[in-house]
């Protein structure tokens, strides 16, 4: 039997993409996989929105919730984490839709002794209002009907959307943490717990999977690029308040020029809360 996949959803007060994200999920050709709903603190609909999904997504959907506090990121998904069963840990953004093949390339980029970054294509304003008003299966969209949406603006590129067997060429960049985002990021559990997950000391908006990434590097991990195989659809959303992002940059500044390969505030203590 394949080991099973955690995906884990990061979601904050936002049901309409929420519902896509698991009606994509719900979609996917691989059917080995768990979801975890990571919610930072959203109105109880979130949850309502959830249950209604429950026996219809992968092989099991739960849903995880802190008070909200400002943006948390980092903590909700280590809580996930803890609710997780699956060995490999795959992090979504809750405005992310995954094509039908999403969990099955991961699936067979994963490497032990590797994390894998992937990459996203950004809807336009204008697309994302068509995609949510009128619940577009977009995520089964065609190619041919994606150059159309490009040319029209709809979407920012294209090349997230291509399949290309890069072989070797993944992990020409498995020293950099640049340009690594969480959401579409998978990491085997073991290295997960071996770097004590995200720290929760970031809050406010930005860095903390940049954190992560610096410290996985440092314990061994490599980065491998899931370019060209796991691309998902980002649905456009109003830029998030960036005050905390100074004190979070001299936080990651601190760490990269530091030897630290576990968080500060990380799996262990929500443990230890427990």
């Amino acid at each position: 039997m394949r080991e099973l996949i955690s995906v884990i959803v990061t979601t904050y007060n936002r049901d309409d993409a929420l519902a896509a994200v698991l009606r994509a999920l719900a979609g996917q050709t691989d059917p080995d996989f768990e979801v975890i709903v990571a919610d930072d603190g959203s109105r109880p609909s979130a949850a309502l929105l959830v249950e209604t999904w429950k026996g219809r997504v992968g092989q099991r959907l739960e849903h995880v919730w802190h008070e909200d506090r400002g943006f948390r990121a980092a903590e909700i998904r280590n809580r996930a984490v803890l609710l997780a069963r699956g060995a490999y840990v795959i992090f979504l953004d809750g405005d992310c839709l995954a094509r039908p093949n999403f969990v099955a390339q991961h699936r067979a980029l994963a490497q032990r002794g590797c994390f894998v970054a992937g990459n996203r294509v950004l809807l336009s304003d204008v697309m994302t209002s068509k995609v949510l008003a009128g619940q577009l299966p977009v995520e089964r969209w065609p190619l041919p009907r994606w150059l159309g949406a490009r040319l029209t603006g709809g979407v920012n590129r294209l090349a997230a959307l291509l399949t290309l067997p890069l072989g070797p060429m993944r992990l020409w960049r498995k020293d950099r943490w640049q340009g690594v985002r969480s959401c579409n990021l998978a990491v085997w559990r073991d290295d997960l717990i071996r770097v004590d997950g995200f720290d929760a000391d970031y809050q406010g908006w930005g860095r903390e999977d940049s954190d992560l990434v610096v410290r996985l590097l440092r314990a061994s991990v490599a980065r491998k690029d899931g370019n060209f195989a796991t691309g998902v659809l980002h649905l456009h959303h109003k830029e998030f308040d960036r005050a905390a992002l100074p004190d979070n940059d001299t936080r990651l500044n601190a760490v990269i020029g530091a030897d630290a390969i576990r968080a500060h505030r990380g799996l262990s203590a929500l443990k230890a809360e427990a």
